[in-house]
């Protein structure tokens, strides 16, 4: 993606490719969330305006977030041919959002957001987590998250 290439103008592109090279999978994920989009910018006010890229990446952000509660639910059910099918759409959502943190680089910037803003208790820990999530939209998992900062401030 260009700098001056936006979020939705590479997932345009990236339909047509799918489109002529016959890539279902692809082709379906990229269809859902362009209607994905159409519907947010209903939801908006916005017809046939557009969604800037920090909107677009929240789009995905709870399109994947979906596809995740439905692999679970599908396993649950054992219904590994169901999981399957969303676990490679989940795939193609991911290729849109920034790369994810790993657990140490999530510990570290846990670690020094808790530093800079002087958080010593568990009730300073909406504030950690907003700040860290503010920097870093769809590179966390706000449960992984959570749950680092939680076991981060208890005594």
């Amino acid at each position: 993606m260009t700098a001056t290439t936006t979020l939705f103008d590479q997932i345009e592109k990236d339909y047509i490719l799918a489109y002529k090279a016959k890539d279902s999978v692809r082709l379906m994920v990229l269809r859902l969330l362009k209607t994905a989009v159409k519907n947010r910018l209903v939801d908006l006010r916005r017809p046939g305006g557009s969604l800037s890229d920090e909107e677009m990446m929240d789009v995905i952000i709870k399109e994947g977030k979906q596809r995740q509660d439905s692999i679970e639910q599908y396993t649950a059910a054992q219904r590994p041919d169901l999981a399957e099918k969303e676990a490679a759409e989940l795939v193609v959502l991911k290729e849109y959002l920034p790369k994810a943190l790993s657990q140490e680089e999530l510990l570290s910037l846990v670690e020094s957001t808790i530093t800079e803003l002087s958080a010593t208790s568990p009730k300073d820990m909406g504030r950690v987590i907003s700040a860290i999530m503010a920097g870093h939209k769809g590179q966390v998992d706000g449960k992984v998250l959570s749950e680092a900062v939680k076991k981060r401030l208890q005594p």
